[in-house]
């Protein structure tokens, strides 16, 4: 009998490093490194609707044959493993957790009884923000508690933090590349600014897998790229910090009105980067308003350029949150969330 089995995206040996995925490895390898890998037994869903027959004969092995399940279903995957594993759980009485990812899922278990109702059979549902708590407790569920998004990352030392004097003052984006995340914003308020300007102000690095969906549309935008915006491709989750903390300011201009804790925002902080973020239902819990970051209103994207021009002329305001951030990035350190995962089993 193994300790645990975990159903979720492990990307079938391809390297995804969208928030599911990472969440998911990462997740394993702490409880590998707690308690063995022999402890241990994953199910991949990646590709599971070619094969879903296959899938589901995993997911009868691993909660025949396990103490304790934990499932990581995306967005398109609740509606199928959440009712999936509460069948099969009628028959084998284990305990079941539901580790959600992002912050959505109160909205589809608002407009899904049925749904509720299987997600109110979990013996834990974890969810990574007090909102979303709420909004969950108040639709009739009680059997949720706070686990915020984690990596394990190198938090660097403050004698690394990059403070930056002098222009360009470099930008950068760190999350999936497609127009809903905000992309198209942070290019055109740099390019906005600098050419009010007159010079290069600020350049804008822009790194992340770039949506399927969007490639056409960034490549025909990338062509027009002036020299102080550069896409500079993907970078392994757990080497962010690093490639990060050079930067003087992270952006994140999502229009996602559901983000959970963006891991994008636990980097940020890893690497002493105060982020400068678009309102989404949870932002304060994650942001510290003028302490470790600046929040604005996405539908207002003047509200962007008149930020980034104040900050021009006081980069100070930037410089003195980065202390800040390398306090706020242990919240979200494996140590302290999987300690904490580990108390409620």
């Amino acid at each position: 009998m193994y300790k645990f089995g975990i159903c979720g995206h492990f990307g079938g040996g391809q390297e995804f490093l969208d928030g599911q995925t990472v969440k998911t490895k990462i997740l394993t390898e702490e409880l590998k490194q707690e308690f063995g890998s022999t402890e241990v037994k994953v199910v991949d869903t990646h590709g599971w609707k070619k094969n879903p027959i296959n899938l589901f004969k995993e997911c009868l092995f691993l909660i025949k044959n396990c103490e304790n399940i934990i499932v990581l279903p995306a967005h398109n995957g609740v509606k199928v493993f959440v009712p999936f594993f509460v069948l099969l759980n009628k028959i084998f009485s284990r305990k079941l957790y539901y580790m959600v990812i992002g912050g959505w899922l109160p909205s589809i278990v608002d407009n899904n009884i049925k749904l509720r109702g299987h997600v109110g059979k979990f013996t834990v549902v974890y969810v990574e923000t007090h909102s979303m708590l709420e909004r969950l407790v108040e639709q009739g569920l009680n059997n949720i508690k706070i686990l915020p998004n984690f990596k394990r990352l190198e938090i660097v030392n403050e004698n690394e933090l990059v403070y930056s004097i002098g222009e360009p003052y470099k930008l950068c984006t760190f999350s999936r590349v497609m127009e809903e995340k905000g992309i198209e914003d942070a290019i055109k308020t740099v390019i906005k600014i600098n050419e009010s300007l007159g010079k290069s102000a600020y350049s804008l690095d822009i790194y992340g897998p770039i949506d399927p969906g969007y490639v056409e549309r960034f490549e025909r935008l990338s062509e027009k790229f002036p020299e102080y915006i550069v896409y500079k491709g993907v970078v392994d989750y757990n080497k962010t910090s690093k490639v990060l903390k050079d930067y003087f300011a992270l952006l994140f201009p999502t229009h996602f009105k559901t983000e959970g804790v963006p891991g994008t925002i636990i980097d940020a902080y890893s690497a002493g980067v105060p982020v400068i973020a678009s309102q989404w239902d949870s932002v304060n819990e994650i942001i510290s308003h003028e302490l470790t970051g600046i929040i604005y209103d996405y539908r207002k994207n003047s509200e962007l350029e008149y930020l980034l021009l104040q900050i021009f002329e006081n980069p100070n305001k930037i410089n003195n949150m980065k202390i800040n951030c390398l306090k706020k990035a242990k919240q979200y350190s494996t140590e302290t969330v999987i300690k904490e995962f580990l108390k409620y089993l």
